[in-house]
């Protein structure tokens, strides 16, 4: 082999390794504190029960089961098994199986504020397990407007 065609062989590599690389790794760097930013959502009522109440069925809607519910913690915890459908996903090595969703609720003032935190665990053929954070802000913002909507429907008792 020469010179060139090692070039080009170094060159494939990196390539599909690249190409491959699991879809979960952000693009960007992002701190603590912007990553809650978009995890976090301020409602303008002290009404906890009503806001955890419209948690809870948002994440039945998407289809995570409830495994813990603490009024007076304000601390949801729920999870589902998902696939790489998710249109939020690309294919790669790692296959999204299982979503493990953290909600806290808490009163601030005269207000509520809400985090919600999406943690994957997926794993590759070789049955190796990667377990990340769901960092996507539009997951989060979609998320919130189902919450800003079930907190409408409870308050107009529809």
């Amino acid at each position: 082999m020469n010179w060139r065609q090692v070039s080009i062989a170094v060159s494939c590599a990196l390539s599909l390794c690249c190409a491959t690389a699991p879809a979960h790794k952000s693009d960007q760097v992002r701190t603590q504190l912007q990553t809650r930013e978009f995890q976090t959502r301020t409602y303008e009522t002290t009404d906890t029960n009503m806001i955890m109440k419209a948690l809870l069925n948002v994440l039945q809607d998407d289809g995570f089961i409830i495994k813990t519910v603490n009024t007076d913690l304000g601390l949801i915890t729920a999870n589902k098994d998902h696939s790489n459908t998710h249109p939020g996903f690309v294919a790669g090595p790692f296959i999204p199986q299982m979503w493990d969703c953290s909600v806290n609720v808490s009163k601030f003032g005269a207000q509520t504020k809400v985090r919600v935190n999406v943690q994957v665990t997926a794993r590759n053929k070789l049955n190796e397990t990667d377990v990340y954070e769901l960092d996507d802000p539009s997951y989060y913002q979609t998320f919130f407007a189902k919450v800003d909507k079930g907190i409408f429907i409870q308050k107009e008792k529809l």
